[in-house]
């Protein structure tokens, strides 16, 4: 799980940045802030 967790990092740091806050809100609360 932990493997899927990062490969889906990776892509959405790609695909811009508003899904990359939105994954790390979810998955990251701690990292995940304004």
């Amino acid at each position: 799980m932990k493997f899927l967790d990062e490969a889906k990092v990776y892509i959405r740091s790609g695909d811009g940045g508003n899904g990359c806050v939105a994954f790390r809100r979810e998955k990251y609360i701690e990292f995940g802030g304004p």
